[in-house]
């Protein structure tokens, strides 16, 4: 059984400690390969040291994530731009909007998501979306840039059946991730009727650790578990989850698996 982790963040500092070993333990339980959005400058060696490591498992995406978009976004953008150019990425994330903290550098924010589909669509590649107390205003951002060069996954779905039926139209992908495992998880009413084809897995480690383990860090191995809770809801099996998941990952982000 292979699985795929289509969002985690590895590189960030909670797994100092023990990062090989993570990635290691991540390979040996079936999930052959871990896509890293970025975040920014700050984090970047870190991310591409991981990949180096770990070229055939721990596969790198460049973006700017939105709750780093301030007023020097336009260096940030440079860099992005110029690092695409290099043919080294699988993706372009993570890029979104973020609300939820505070809304200061909304239009920011909003020009920033703009110009990171734009580049997704001159290097023909996927965007992982973060969509936090942010759907309408990044719905309406790619809806009036879309083109059939534009594909992606709007990370950590957790919204309504109205959103999921948007999200299909425009031929988008969800990340389904630990929240699906919580108790009283709304989520899991709306996954029943969203089609397999349209969803991938992930964990977003070291954040949402799923069911058992929920607390405590998480990581990529974890991912087994949102696919037993998905395999579940959907009455298949774990095989049969794990199979179309992995397809859809692999079709997305032309993974060799």
């Amino acid at each position: 059984m292979i699985l795929v982790d289509t969002h985690t963040h590895l590189y960030l500092e909670e797994f100092d400690e023990d990062r090989t070993e993570v990635v290691q333990s991540a390979v040996d339980a079936g999930v052959m390969n871990m896509l890293l959005p970025r975040i920014d400058s700050e984090s970047h060696q870190a991310q591409m040291e991981l990949s180096r490591q770990f070229p055939e498992n721990c596969l790198s995406m460049m973006g700017l994530h939105p709750t780093s978009v301030d007023n020097s976004f336009e260096k940030e953008l440079e860099v992005v731009e110029n690092e695409l150019k290099t043919g080294k990425y699988i993706g372009v994330g993570e890029i979104g909007i973020d609300l939820y903290w505070d809304d200061t550098y909304k239009e920011q924010q909003e020009y920033v998501f703009r110009r990171q589909l734009q580049l997704a669509k001159e290097n023909r590649l996927p965007v992982s979306i973060h969509t936090r107390d942010s759907f309408d205003e990044i719905y309406r951002i790619v809806h009036e840039e879309h083109t059939d060069d534009l594909s992606g996954v709007f990370h950590c779905f957790t919204g309504t059946p109205e959103q999921a039926k948007k999200i299909m139209n425009l031929g988008f992908k969800m990340g389904i991730g630990g929240i699906l495992t919580f108790k009283n998880a709304n989520l899991r009413e709306v996954v029943k009727d969203i089609p397999l084809e349209f969803l991938v897995l992930e964990t977003d480690a070291p954040f949402l650790t799923p069911v058992p383990y929920r607390g405590k860090r998480n990581q990529s191995k974890y991912v087994v578990h949102i696919a037993e809770k998905l395999a579940e809801i959907k009455n298949l099996t774990l095989e049969e989850t794990a199979e179309i998941t992995t397809a859809n990952a692999a079709n997305l982000f032309k993974l060799n698996i």
